[in-house]
């Protein structure tokens, strides 16, 4: 059974980012994404728009059809 996988290159929030303390953040997506890890990546909120700020990613887990990723936002270029 073959299992569908993206692999990413920049952190698409889609406004879903949930705030756990200070500059980290929780993301749940639909199907199965991979991200680097401990490097510092864009965020933006769609993949067409400009990048808001750059985050490094902590955790992955992947499960249930979901990926679930804990990201740390290391700059802030825009707040809107």
């Amino acid at each position: 059974m073959a299992m569908s996988i993206q692999i990413e290159s920049f952190i698409n929030t889609y406004g879903k980012e949930k705030r756990i303390e200070e500059n980290n953040f929780e993301l749940i997506l639909d199907g199965y994404h991979l991200y680097p890890m401990d490097v510092p990546i864009y965020v933006k909120r769609r993949e067409s728009d400009t990048p808001v700020g750059e985050g490094i990613i902590k955790s992955l887990l992947l499960s249930e059809g979901k990926t679930k990723i804990v990201y740390t936002l290391t700059a802030l270029k825009s707040i809107n």
